[in-house]
């Protein structure tokens, strides 16, 4: 293969509900300066892709950022090197308690970033997600 890709699962097993079988992974990490790409993370740990307990959007998004920062590990890398995010929430109100925790994970890092409101996402109990994107320097 081209490139590495960390965490492969099969939506058949992470998403029974669904009548749906694809191929996909966490992150995927390309040559020159490495790039990784992340799936969208949400509020579920990574090795069994079950949701935390919590419905509130700081502590979802503080999962989801613990999960971007493992996986950008993992690949290895830090957090440093994020430098990009798309954050994707299901509420505006939400959007402070949502925005301040990922400045905890971000500070002094500086990545861009791209905020959208959504109907929903993939599980209604979701407040948000977050797909991101680091470069490890060569």
């Amino acid at each position: 293969m081209a490139h590495k890709r960390i965490r492969k699962f099969n939506t058949k097993d992470t998403y029974p509900e669904q009548n749906l079988a694809n191929d996909l992974c966490q992150a995927v990490v390309t040559e020159g300066g490495r790039t990784i790409w992340l799936r969208g993370q949400c509020p579920q740990n990574l090795d069994d892709a079950k949701n935390i307990e919590s419905h509130d959007p700081a502590e979802q998004t503080r999962k989801v950022m613990e999960n971007i920062q493992q996986l950008i590990e993992e690949a290895g890398g830090e957090m440093e090197h994020l430098v990009k995010i798309v954050v994707y929430i299901t509420d505006v109100r939400h959007r402070d308690s949502i925005y301040k925790m990922i400045g905890k994970f971000t500070k002094d890092i500086h990545p861009v970033s791209t905020g959208l409101v959504v109907q929903a996402l993939a599980r209604p109990e979701w407040l948000v997600e977050i797909d991101a994107t680091a470069v490890i320097p060569s």
